[in-house]
């Protein structure tokens, strides 16, 4: 599940008024590492690619990624990818469209079409997220794999907030006299994100209460490879702290 994420396709040197920016239906990534995105027809990207016939047209994807639960600077990480877009056909479009179909119910049957499938092809991509800024290259961005968390980590993260906010809270004494801001008695915890290599947890005062937030990263002891691991190394850390 991916809702918190969103992003935008911009064209860039587009004036005011003419082709600008549209917002994707779908994406997905292609074995090779380039970006398919579903548009509607009459989006800006479309017509800048139909304009462009099989010439490239350069553009940026802005990605921005939102904690999916209530936490003061919800904004979690930014991303760029900067490449060239063209119109999928051939034998690509059958690959393109079987790779997005999770992602959106199949256009209604009839009538002019209603979308377009569009590629873009990977340059490079600029990263600032909890863990710090980078870029990363096409050979990168093609060997990387989807954490085995990611299309569930919505729904875990308010599950853990809903439900064991007293248990995530109590994380902090994994870090012992490290962190002496954990003594703070109206200390709130939120589970901020998860994959498969830990849980990060923003730490922060009421509102109106003085303090600052700061963010922990407690890791499992081993990568988990699915929710039954993700389980199990969740109930080790909650036990760890419980005993600390």
């Amino acid at each position: 599940m991916d809702s918190s994420v969103s992003a935008v396709l911009a064209i860039p040197g587009a004036e005011p008024g003419g082709l600008g920016s549209t917002l994707p239906l779908a994406r997905a990534v292609s074995p090779d590492g380039d970006v398919f995105v579903l548009v509607s027809a009459e989006s800006s990207a479309a017509r800048a690619a139909a304009y462009a016939q099989d010439d490239d047209v350069v553009a940026v994807m802005d990605i921005t990624d939102v904690a999916p639960v209530s936490v003061p600077q919800r904004v979690r990480g930014h991303a760029q990818i900067g490449g060239w877009l063209t119109a999928v056909r051939g034998d690509d479009l059958a690959l393109a469209e079987g790779l997005l179909a999770d992602r959106l119910p199949p256009e209604p049957p009839g009538g002019a079409p209603q979308r377009m499938t569009l590629r873009l092809e990977f340059g490079e991509a600029v990263v600032e997220d909890l863990w710090g800024e980078g870029h990363v290259e096409p050979e990168e961005f093609a060997a990387a794999r989807p954490d085995p968390l990611a299309r569930h980590e919505a729904d875990l993260l308010q599950h853990l907030a809903a439900a064991h906010s007293d248990r995530v809270g109590g994380l902090c004494a994994l870090l012992g006299e490290r962190d002496p801001r954990c003594a703070a008695a109206s200390l709130r915890a939120v589970p901020l994100a998860l994959d498969r290599f830990g849980l990060r947890v923003r730490y922060h005062a009421p509102v109106g209460a003085a303090g600052e937030s700061f963010d922990v990263h407690f890791p499992f002891p081993r990568p988990v490879a699915d929710v039954a691991g993700l389980r199990r190394a969740m109930h080790g850390l909650f036990e760890a702290a419980e005993g600390a």
